[in-house]
């Protein structure tokens, strides 16, 4: 059983910091969501490592909204409910498709600069966009020059306080309500803040598996610190793992951005054939899912651990202007972008289903809202349409920020003290367990998955439980049983959903099945597991 509280504390003992509103981490919804709330209220950023390490620094095609004439939020909304295989809420993509616009113009209004043609925003096009809508910034960089606008800008505000290398261990609840944050400072004291209002903007789960284009940091600790809390957990077998990331001895997993097969960029196997034409009609710019899929049997085909990407009919300038960083990055592993095919594999990169919220981001624990890539918004549905998770970010988090604006002040703090663990025992190196419970979730839970090897990477996943019974002190145990928690909750929910949708695929259960399986799977720790409906399209 996985406890309330993750180690032993007594709220009256324990050191308390009063703020507003809490948000805690630093990618585009963290930083965004505290510079909107710092407008009327003092605000407390807490960031395990710093403002500069998030998802969103790594994030290249760029943010999609509607700004060409030519496009429409009709346009964006058929294209996000096509992308999401029927899952998606309509509700939630009706404002992100119609408020998108004007989160765009907030970040440039802070500073952002996107990349201009002719006196106006350059457009892009990718992958299951029917329309040229995503801007960008320095070519493919976009996360990090949205991350660089809006931390100077967080930096500088005299409303803003920033928590660097901070751990929030767990949310202080009582009555369905949240009342703020337990917290592990540098030095190991722990201390407890009160707030208004709590916003989770944690990021994803990526190091559940062992290939993955996220930072370290994506430990999943929103989705477990919420579900420990008691808020819903929705979705989370829906992974997207992205088609084409670098494999190459020595480099990281890197992201070879979608926007390359966009400009018309081509997939060939390891005997140099083209091979989507087999798959989708679509080719190399079908759905994500898809394209990682055909990529994983033409590796199994060939005996091949990677394919090649082939940009070389570009001409060296042009890929030097439109993809520098990927360009560069390329280069200091001696491959050259405009000559070289690029080997490339798939690895998993994004989390559809998070932290269940309604419409202005408040999640199923009074005054505990969520943003970013650790919620289920009900936006991206089965499978997210690409360049849409920068702009789900700030549109919620400026409704967030609206909501917040309308609590009333707490003024009690709940009396609350958690006994139970043992004390003082030593965990044996939590690095082995985690790189065990990244190979389990690859084999077992990754791109393709059948019943019987799901049930047993669930049952080999339990037998790590027991480290809730010990005295957790370190970061890296506390991010392992985070992961644990995630890794418990997508497993089973991909055992759970006998069909194959969008980032879920069951090689038992090839075919999507709409009238059994056109529905959520939700995971409540106290209520157990239930079903939520969709909202008719």
């Amino acid at each position: 059983m996985i406890p309330r509280y993750m180690v032993n504390f007594d709220l009256q003992q324990l050191p308390t910091v009063y703020t507003d509103v809490i948000v805690i981490g630093a990618g585009i919804a963290g930083l965004f969501t505290a510079l909107r709330s710092a407008e009327t209220h003092k605000v407390l950023m807490v960031t395990k490592k710093s403002l500069l390490d998030s998802n969103t620094r790594y994030a290249q095609g760029g943010i999609a909204a509607v700004i060409s004439d030519e496009d429409s939020p009709a346009y964006h909304r058929q294209d996000t409910l096509i992308a999401g295989a029927g899952l998606c809420s309509s509700s939630a993509v009706d404002v992100l498709v119609h408020e998108g616009p004007a989160g765009v113009k907030d970040l440039i209004r802070m500073g952002t600069e996107f990349d201009m043609e002719d006196g106006r925003y350059a457009l892009t096009k990718e992958g299951a966009h029917s329309q040229r809508r995503i801007l960008h910034a320095q070519g493919d960089a976009t996360g990090a020059e949205i991350v660089r606008a809006l931390s100077e800008r967080t930096k500088q505000d005299p409303n803003i306080e920033i928590w660097d290398d901070h751990f929030v261990i767990d949310l202080i609840t009582q009555d369905g309500e949240c009342f703020g944050a337990l917290v592990q400072k540098p030095d190991g004291q722990k201390v407890f803040i009160r707030a208004n209002a709590t916003v989770l903007c944690s990021g994803g789960a990526g190091q559940l598996f062992r290939y993955t284009t996220n930072p370290d940091i994506a430990t999943g600790d929103g989705i477990a610190i919420a579900y420990r809390a008691g808020a819903n957990i929705r979705d989370v077998e829906f992974i997207q793992f992205h088609p084409t990331a670098l494999c190459y001895p020595g480099a990281p997993r890197f992201l070879i951005s979608e926007a390359v097969r966009g400009e018309g960029a081509v997939l060939r196997n390891i005997n140099g054939e083209r091979f989507m034409d087999r798959y989708h009609p679509q080719l190399e710019l079908a759905p994500r899912d898809i394209v990682a899929r055909a990529i994983v049997s033409e590796m199994e085909l060939t005996k091949s651990t990677f394919v090649y990407i082939d940009f070389t009919h570009e001409s060296e300038e042009t890929v030097k202007y439109r993809f520098p960083t990927i360009y560069e990055t390329c280069l200091t592993f001696g491959l050259d972008l405009s000559s070289d095919w690029i080997p490339v594999a798939p690895a998993a990169h994004y989390m559809m289903g998070g932290v269940e919220t309604d419409l202005h981001g408040e999640t199923t624990v009074k005054r505990l809202f969520a943003c970013g890539e650790v919620t289920s918004t009900g936006v991206h549905g089965a499978n997210r349409l690409a360049s849409n998770s920068l702009s789900e970010a700030i549109v919620f988090g400026r409704r967030i920020v609206e909501r917040i604006r309308e609590l009333d002040k707490i003024t009690e703090t709940p009396v609350l003290s958690e006994r139970g663990r043992a004390t003082g025992q030593a965990i044996q190196p939590v690095v082995e367990k985690k790189l065990k419970l990244q190979k389990l979730m690859l084999r077992y839970a990754g791109l393709k998955r059948n019943g019987k090897g799901l049930a047993k990477g669930y049952e080999e996943l339990k037998r790590h439980l027991a480290i809730f019974d010990n005295s957790l002190a370190k970061r890296e145990e506390y991010e392992f049983a985070n992961l644990l928690i995630c890794a418990l909750l997508t497993t089973q929910a991909a055992l759970i959903r006998e069909e194959s949708r969008g980032g879920h695929y069951r090689e038992d259960f090839p075919e999507r099945d709409d009238l059994l399986w056109r529905k959520h799977t939700v995971f409540n720790r106290v209520n157990g597991t239930t079903e939520g409906r969709i909202d008719d399209v």
